[in-house]
């Protein structure tokens, strides 16, 4: 549930045309929460394992996500 919100906050923050609906804003909040603990922990010595990214990180972590999108996005077509 928490990826769904995590993923339309980003959609809601991130500018352009995004993917998809209910099942791809989901998966995209919940790979930018992965993100932001992976970056958190093994990065930046933020989390301890067990530990996962707060809120603001996770939709810090989509929409990095949706921006890397936008780019491959911008450059094949």
């Amino acid at each position: 549930m928490i990826g769904l919100v995590v993923g339309v906050v980003a959609k809601l923050l991130t500018p352009g045309k995004d993917p998809g609906g209910f099942i791809i804003t989901a998966l995209i909040g919940i790979a930018g929460s992965l993100l932001a603990t992976w970056v958190g922990q093994n990065l930046f010595g933020w989390y301890q394992d067990g530990q996962s990214a707060g809120f603001i990180a996770s939709v810090v972590g989509a929409i990095v996500l949706l921006l890397i999108y936008h780019l491959v996005k911008r450059k094949s077509a």
